[in-house]
């Protein structure tokens, strides 16, 4: 498997039961913020790297048709079973989101990357990012959560290819395999040809760790014209 790729970290992390029960936040206020005017249930919501998709689950029982892929058999699996269990729909795939996604084109309104793009390198995060502009509908926005490069674990890995840092043993990302950390201009790089409605950083600092320890990601709304 290429290094580039899925990190097969993230495999091994969910068949020994990784899982995220409840979405994010900051994708929470994306949906909704940015819902066509139509009724929920011909919303379409993508996801990539949805792992075992908590943010889809929220968005499945707000009765909104929601898709997501990941590279992960076994948090697919997982979520599956979890939206089963509860009766609620999905089309929930094991699939390359960088290259292929499985979708007709033009097929959605709104698109979520909640920092998974982050595990490939810059050039596979811009084919990525050109396949959910291809998928999503003229009009459709996609919420772009990368990590900054202002983060703490930027500086406390290994330098890898095309802009992965490997190793970390810093910072709050530890143990989660290939990172690759955005600046400004990386950021832009890969909306290239998008239209940016928020382009947001965020930076946490922990002022209890003797380091001061800094959590820093972007938060980005883009819509495809």
């Amino acid at each position: 498997m290429n290094s580039q790729t899925f990190d097969p970290i993230w495999e091994e992390k969910y068949a020994s039961g990784h899982s995220q029960n409840y979405p994010w936040d900051a994708v929470v206020s994306f949906v909704f913020r940015n819902l066509p005017d139509k009724p929920k249930k011909e919303v379409r919501i993508l996801e990539v790297g949805c792992g075992t998709a908590s943010n889809l689950w929220f968005a499945a029982r707000e009765g909104f048709y929601v898709a997501g892929v990941d590279g992960s058999p076994s948090a697919i699996a997982k979520a599956k079973q979890r939206f089963e269990t509860e009766g609620l729909s999905a089309d929930l795939r094991v699939a390359d989101f960088i290259t292929s996604l499985p979708f007709d084109d033009s097929s959605f309104d709104l698109a979520i990357d909640r920092s998974a793009l982050v595990c490939v390198g810059l050039n596979n995060g811009r084919k990525a990012v050109n396949e959910i502009h291809r998928v999503l509908r003229p009009g459709g926005k996609f919420f772009f959560n990368p990590y900054s490069d202002r983060h703490s674990s930027a500086v406390a890995g290994n330098n890898g290819p095309d802009g992965l840092i490997c190793s970390i043993m810093g910072g709050t990302l530890v143990d989660v395999g290939q990172i690759c950390f955005y600046g400004r201009r990386q950021v832009l790089d890969a909306l290239h040809g998008w239209k940016i409605l928020s382009l947001q950083h965020m930076e946490f600092m922990e002022m209890l760790e003797p380091r001061r320890l800094i959590h820093a990601e972007w938060r980005v709304v883009a819509k495809k014209e």
